[in-house]
């Protein structure tokens, strides 16, 4: 195996056990010596393995005292934010971080889309919401994440933003699993139905203003949800 593909390994199973909470912020990680002897590489692998999670500001190092975790807000790896925020210890503030970025962000997606959705877009819309209507009439948690996921992404696209809609797509994975969770709940179910309606009737009307404002309204009830029948239970 290549030294480059060795130092991945090593920063992937050292970054994997930040994530678990075996080092969380502020905590010291393993020395050169311990991480070598772990992975039976060289310390010059470790190193580099080190290096690579230092510019991603997972780790910093002190001179004189060793090498420790940065809070998760000061990583500027996406990636390693989203395994985190779907594999790791923080995961309740992570949720509601990810609710507040999407309000952010749909919210103004919406209003766009607003102005420059299609005829044909609008009937994919609709048929998004007879889907989820359907799958929660049959209690099937997966359809009806589908259903919503893609009601999502066809507003997204319809805004003809095309930053919007890169930057959503690694976020997919972390929204499916939270969906998934959060639809388990029959009450919950019905709070998207109703709302994805209203967001479809302001897009239907072409109201940016209308759809912001739906948006923004789900986003809240969104996170009210969460907050009461999941982060509460």
């Amino acid at each position: 195996m290549a030294r480059k593909s060795l130092v991945g390994v090593v920063a992937d199973e050292l970054l994997d056990r930040i994530i678990s909470g075996e080092f969380p912020p502020g905590s010291s990680v393993p020395g050169e010596l311990e991480l070598s002897a772990r992975h039976d590489v060289s310390r010059m692998t470790v190193r580099e393995a080190m290096k690579t999670l230092e510019a991603q500001r997972i780790l910093s190092v002190e001179r004189g005292r060793g090498t420790f975790v940065n809070p998760l807000n000061r990583w500027s790896s996406l990636e390693a934010v989203l395994r985190a925020a779907s594999e790791g210890q923080n995961g309740p503030a992570a949720a509601v971080q990810l609710i507040e970025l999407r309000r952010m962000l749909e919210t103004g997606a919406c209003e766009l889309a607003a102005q420059r959705i299609t005829d044909d877009e609008l009937d994919g819309l609709r048929n998004c919401v007879a889907d989820m209507r359907k799958a929660h009439q049959a209690n099937n948690v997966a359809s009806f994440v589908a259903a919503d996921l893609a009601f999502h992404d066809q507003i997204l696209h319809a805004s003809e933003n095309v930053f919007v809609a890169v930057l959503f797509e690694p976020l997919h994975r972390v929204l499916e699993k939270g969906r998934t969770e959060t639809s388990k709940v029959p009450d919950i179910q019905e709070h998207a139905i109703g709302h994805h309606q209203n967001i479809f009737e302001a897009l239907a009307a072409r109201d940016p203003r209308q759809a912001r404002n739906a948006m923004d309204a789900h986003m809240q009830q969104t996170l009210d949800d969460l907050r009461s029948y999941v982060l509460e239970a």
